[in-house]
């Protein structure tokens, strides 16, 4: 007997696309979109989002240092339910000087948390932090190692990547391989 496919109606959509560039300076950008639309009119207390339109389009642009320092952030809210959403972006200028390194979330709470921040921005960042440490992950492994084949003295650290999840079980056959990897172009691997 075959089951009658079930029938389904889009109400809402959310698209997150976070990217991250290096910068002919040395710094690093980091920028993430958030997209929301409706899938049927939707009503709001400012109005009625119709079908197919826009609940929110917000961006955040970060400029990090090879350190994951914020040296720059500006949060902008293209679109919104209420005029006052977008008054609240300047907030994030707190997070400048913040590193997007372990303990980015607990900072960003305590800066940015709820009434300080909007939802949807705050949330953003931490799709952000991710792209930026998979942004500059190869150039922080590759100056660890160029250190280490120059100075006799420097330990390089357990890669970052260990006891991050599962497949990277710090007795695991990835975290092992992870530490002996280097990429066929480093002209420091042994």
């Amino acid at each position: 007997m075959e089951e009658k496919a079930l029938e389904r109606r889009l109400l809402h959509t959310r698209q997150v696309v976070c990217t991250g560039y290096e910068r002919d300076d040395g710094l690093f950008d980091i920028e993430g979109r958030l997209l929301d639309t409706k899938g049927v009119d939707t009503d709001f207390p400012y109005g009625t989002i119709p079908a197919n339109g826009v609940l929110h389009q917000m961006r955040i642009l970060i400029t990090l240092d090879r350190t994951l320092v914020i040296r720059h952030i500006e949060a902008i809210s293209e679109q919104a339910p209420t005029p006052v959403c977008s008054h609240i972006n300047q907030a994030y200028a707190a997070l400048v000087g913040v590193s997007m390194g372990p303990g980015f979330k607990k900072r960003v709470a305590e800066r940015v948390g709820g009434i300080k921040g909007c939802t949807h921005l705050t949330e953003l960042l931490g799709p952000m932090a991710t792209t930026a440490i998979r942004t500059l992950a190869p150039v922080i492994q590759k100056r660890l190692r160029q250190r280490a084949a120059h100075d006799p003295e420097f330990q390089m650290p357990r890669h970052w990547v260990i006891g991050s999840c599962h497949a990277y079980h710090p007795e695991g056959d990835a975290a092992r391989r992870a530490t002996e990897w280097y990429p066929q172009d480093d002209p420091e691997k042994t």
